[in-house]
């Protein structure tokens, strides 16, 4: 897998910020000299107003990846402590440009390759960010294996996410159709519940005119009763 692309343009930044304080150290040198630095000033005012435009896409980037939870809190606490280290190198680039303040002293005799501070051919630069902690002593090789590690956990963590979800979601769809089928249950109760409440009403109907039917009949007896008890006491003989 190819290197970040945040930390590509953060590498890239760096290397314009080595690039300003390079040319910064070449104005200040013809200066001295009695030379003409008016164009080395028009390329470093526009080197400082890109090196300004990268800083603040590296920072947009950033809150991007963190809010997105893309890369780990304590890597963007990292890269965020490299941005801020950016800003105060761009501000000191900005007033030694304007002369507010000196150029570093080490950078006299080391900005520029082979130079009396130079080791081994490469020159050293003031003006380049300190690394962290964790990349100090780690070859370029080491920091983008380190890098590659940090992005597979990221999405183990990722994978593993999208797992829990997926089984939520089949969780959900699960209670969505066990909630459907005891709707239809009980739909189907409600309706028998009513019919049934129906014919309980009807049969209650029919009981009461039963009753009422063997209310009058009980009372035609008694009267027929009555009736033959006197035609058999007027039939009696004295």
């Amino acid at each position: 897998m190819s290197q970040d692309l945040w930390l590509q343009n953060y590498d890239a930044t760096c290397r314009l910020a080595q690039e300003i304080a390079e040319n910064i150290h070449e104005r200040n040198r013809q200066q001295r000299t009695g030379g003409n630095p008016a164009k080395i000033n028009m390329t470093l005012r526009a080197s400082l107003q890109k090196l300004k435009q990268n800083i603040a896409q590296l920072k947009e980037s950033l809150m991007r990846a963190s809010s997105s939870r893309r890369i780990m809190q304590s890597e963007a606490d990292r890269r965020q402590n490299l941005i801020d280290d950016l800003l105060t190198r761009e501000k000191q680039l900005n007033a030694t440009f304007k002369g507010d303040t000196k150029e570093p002293e080490p950078s006299r005799s080391t900005l520029m390759a082979g130079g009396a501070g130079a080791s081994g051919g490469i020159a050293a630069n003031p003006w380049l960010v300190n690394e962290s902690d964790e990349t100090k002593g780690l070859t370029f090789g080491e920091i983008k294996q380190q890098q590659q590690r940090i992005i597979e956990v990221q999405d183990a963590g990722l994978d593993a996410l999208a797992a829990v979800i997926s089984r939520q979601k089949i969780m959900g769809q699960e209670i969505g159709n066990e909630l459907d089928e005891q709707n239809e249950i009980i739909d189907d109760l409600a309706h028998l519940v009513d019919k049934t409440d129906d014919r309980i009403r009807n049969e209650t109907r029919r009981v009461k005119l039963v009753e009422t039917k063997s209310a009058s009949c009980g009372m035609l007896v008694v009267i027929v009763l009555l009736l033959i008890a006197i035609i058999v006491i007027a039939a009696w003989p004295v």
